[in-house]
Parts: C-alpha cells; structure tokens; sequence
C-alpha cells in the first residue's frame, strides 16, 4: 500500500492526528503539481523562478513533519478585548450627552468626548465604572466619543433630550451609535407624522455616500430619490423626509409606516432618525433595528395607558407568516386569540396591542418563516416612544449612561427563566445596593433599579447583567417625568460589546500557487 492510499484509508477530519504517511503523502501530491508548474515556467525561461517555489515547497515539508503530534490542520479562532470604539450622538438643539464604560479589565486607556462642530473635547475618561453627562444647550452638531483601550470595552453613550413645553415638548432618548454600512429603522411615516429627520454623521476622513430606501404598508417605495447622499469628513447632514429629493421626494409623504434601510456605496455612517408626531404630541427617536431575522423578541412595550402598535416588515421577496406571542406579568398568550399574522413580501404591516395589553407591560416573540423587521410604537398622554427587537444580553450584560427622573427596567425571559444582576453606579463611581431579579419563563417584568448614594436626581449609569445559569433575556430601559408620567422615552438595552472574536487561520500550500485566472 502506498503512502497516498495509506492515508486515504484512515479517517479524517480536524479531530484526527496527522501521521507521518499523511504528511509524506500531502508533501508528495503538492510537489508533483509544483513539478508541473516548474516545467511550465522553464519554458518560458525563468528556471530561477521554479527553484525558488521548489525551496518553499520544501520549506512547506519540513514545517509539515515539525507539526508536533495530534497538532489539527485546521486553524482555530481566537477572542481578544475590544480596544478601540468610535459612536456618533446626534445633535439637537438641547440635551444631555452620557457615556459609561463598565469595569472589564484593569488595563489603562482613555475615552474623550468631543464636538464635530469644532473639535472642541468636552471630557476625557480614564477610568472605567465611573460614568459620565454633560448638559448642552443650542448643539446641533453631533458628537463623537471615541476610546482607546480599557474604557472601549463595553462603552455605551446616550443623547438624551427633555423640552417641557413648546412643539418639541417630550422625553427623546437615543443611543449613541456605531458608524456601519447597512442599518435599519422602523416606524412611522410622514403621513404619521409631522416630521421625520434622518442624521447621517461621518466620524472618518474620508467622504462617504448614502442610499436611503424604504418599505411602506403599501410595499417598496420604488424611486431614484434618496440615492447618493454625500456626507464629507468629520460632518452631518441630516435629511428631512419628503421635503428634498434627499428625503425621496414626494412618493414618501402619503406612508403612514416605514421600514427604513440605510446603506452606504462608499464609506460608512452613524445613522438616526429622530420622529416629531405634531407640534406638542410627542418627540422621539427611532432605535436601530438588527438585521433580519425569522425569530425575533420585541422586549421594552411600557405599561400605562395609550395606544401600542406591533410593526413587522419583510424585506424580502416572499410573504411572512409569523406567529406572535405577548409575554406580560402574568403570562404569555396570543393577542385577541390572533397567533398569526400574514405579511406581504416588501411591506410593513401594524398589529393593535392596547386592548389585549390592558395596560401591562409587555414583550413580543415573533417567530416566522421569512426573516423579518420588528419594533414597536407606543404613545402616553402627548409623547410617543419607540422600540425595536434586540439581542438577548450576553455575559458582559448590558450598560445605560444615563437615568432620571422615573426609570426603570423592563426584562423579559422568552425561553427559560433567567435572573439577572441589577447594579447602579453613581457619579463618583460608588454603586447602588445590586438588586437580583429572576424572571420567570414566558414573563416580562417591571424593576425599579435602586438608586446610588448620593444625588441620583442628577443622574446614574446601570449595568444589567445574566447571572451563570440564566435562561436568555432582553431588557429596555423606561424613564418618565411629568404629571402622571406623561412623558416618557423607551431605549432598548443591546449586550455589550467586549470582546471580538477572529477567524480561524489555516495553513495551505495553496497560498503559494498563481490564482488561475479564465478567460472572460
């Protein structure tokens, strides 16, 4: 038998040891087809070529046979701590800009906070735990944070916004985002709404172009508007929908719903978009939806009084059928007894929540045969708040920057019960009293976080995070002021960002061939 045929007839796979025979036998196939290249290249008279892919093939052999015993071919990927972190807060004209990195590591860094306007640093933070907000007033212009080292692992910022009266009163909240390529958006449209804002903000050097698109209860808004939108260095543009052909023209302003996706052809953004309902009923933002996806958990739905809206979008070619599950306090069941809804292909379609609900805070699981876009809308006396689907929070927990006036945390256990660990930090770093909450399976609950010492009317950070042997769980955070709390904002809690995992690297004597390249 010879070697070939040797190793051909032991099993193989990454689990097997390499032996000597597979090792002779791999040496032997790759050579016989350097040979050839070899013979080929000497015809064209470059001998010194083939000899120098001969020595690496040799190099190749001997690597090969120093492998130490049982050592997998195939490479396997590694996980390291995020290092760096760049987020975008869109301005407005008034507001609080809040930043908390948690306490991941021990390792120095530093993360400032400073103004696109003018590059003009507001703070610099060295120390993870310890979070931080600074009131502006009269800034429309963005803001950057941007982290090196220890504080970017887990950073999360918020650009919060209270205006008591006036065409903008109400209670807006937005996370401070991540630039990308792709990102998208769920709610109301123009015909909803008096008017809607998209912020584009380019924290690089280098210009980016923006193509906007959207979905209406309708289907796709087919136009050439919204393509193209120049966004230089360092800048922001925002967008009004419907009012340029920046903001798709005229074919935008008769949606009631829209499922926004904004997409970059060069560079990359920080997108928001900021909903005003009417003059003195109610600001907000809308949060970042992930992408597509068959099974969903819409956590964060408030309790209270007014009306709430399921909204579900399909982005694909094919029509959804999804099958819908309200997890309240006290259970879990189909709304109005209607477990399905159809949704046609390239449309957003709304589902009325408030009788079922009754009141209740509410998460909702989805799960359907396409993948799917899901958030929510929900209004309180004059205000409106939104909400999307999230991912369950991970080991690293989750992190908000800013709390006052009435906060608390809805968490919602879609699968197994979960029991998650609740830990406020005040302004001078020193926490709260942790708070241990379970949740059971199929259940949403409403918790009041326990507030630091000290001053907590000025604000605190919040850290929510699974404790070993929790099911899966989502969260939002809830805050409102006012009589009755009639003004309120919703932000959904993303897990946080710690660590980044690498893909696997593989050795290959296929790295050292000439891609073939056909005719075309």
């Amino acid at each position: 038998m010879t070697d070939e045929e040797a190793a051909e007839d032991k099993p193989t796979g990454p689990g097997r040891p390499r032996t000597f025979a597979d090792v002779r036998a791999e040496v032997r196939r790759w050579g016989l087809r350097f040979a050839e290249l070899g013979v080929q290249v000497l015809r064209y008279r470059y001998a010194t070529a083939a000899l120098v892919l001969l020595a690496v093939l040799a190099l190749y052999g001997v690597a090969a046979l120093s492998r130490p015993s049982g050592e997998a071919a195939v490479g396997v990927g590694r996980r390291i701590p995020v290092s760096s972190a760049v987020l975008a807060c869109p301005g407005t004209r008034d507001g609080r800009v809040s930043a908390l990195a948690p306490v991941t590591s021990r390792g120095a860094g530093r993360a400032d906070v400073s103004s696109m306007a003018d590059g003009q640093t507001l703070a610099s933070l060295t120390r993870p735990g310890l979070p931080w907000s600074r009131d502006v007033e009269d800034a429309p212009d963005a803001y950057m944070v941007k982290a090196q080292g220890a504080p970017a692992a887990g950073l999360a910022a918020e650009r919060t916004t209270y205006v008591g009266k006036g065409d903008d009163r109400g209670l807006a909240a937005t996370r401070c985002a991540a630039p990308g390529n792709d990102l998208r958006f769920i709610g109301p449209g123009p015909l909803d709404a008096d008017r809607i804002d998209v912020y584009l903000t380019n924290l690089d050097a280098q210009p980016a172009t923006v193509d906007i698109t959207a979905l209406s209860g309708e289907g796709p808004l087919d136009t050439a508007d919204g393509r193209g939108i120049l966004v230089g260095p360092h800048g922001t543009r925002i967008v009004r929908l419907g009012d340029t052909p920046d903001g798709m023209g005229e074919i935008v302003t008769t949606s009631q719903l829209l499922a926004l996706r904004v997409r970059t052809t060069t560079g990359r953004v920080a997108a928001a978009v900021r909903v005003r309902v009417a003059e003195e009923k109610g600001v907000d933002w809308l949060p970042v939806a992930g992408a597509p996806a068959a099974t969903l958990t819409v956590p964060g739905i408030p309790s209270g009084p007014g009306g709430r809206r399921l909204l579900v979008a399909v982005p694909g070619q094919d029509d959804a059928r999804v099958m819908i599950q309200v997890m309240t306090p006290t259970g879990a069941f189909a709304p109005e007894g209607r477990d399905t809804m159809d949704v046609p292909a390239g449309t957003v379609m709304p589902l009325d929540l408030e009788h079922a609900l009754g009141g209740k805070a509410a998460a909702v699981l989805l799960v359907a045969n396409r993948p799917i876009v899901a958030g929510f809308a929900a209004e309180r006396g004059d205000d409106v708040a939104y909400g999307v689907a999230t991912h369950p929070l991970t080991r690293a927990g989750g992190v908000v920057a800013d709390n006052r006036f009435n906060s608390s945390l809805l968490l919602t256990a879609p699968g197994n019960a979960a029991t998650v660990r609740v830990t406020t930090i005040g302004a001078q770093g020193t926490p709260g009293r942790p708070q241990d909450v379970r949740i059971a399976a199929g259940r949403t609950i409403e918790v009041e976080p326990t507030p630091p010492p000290g001053d907590a009317d000025e604000g605190f950070g919040l850290l929510v995070v699974p404790l070993p042997g929790s099911g899966p769980v989502h969260a939002a955070r809830v805050m409102a002021t006012g009589r009755d709390d009639r003004l309120f904002t919703v932000l959904p809690i993303a897990p946080a960002v710690t660590t980044l995992d690498l893909p696997p690297v593989v050795d290959s004597p296929r790295v050292l061939l000439p891609v073939e390249r056909r005719p075309g």
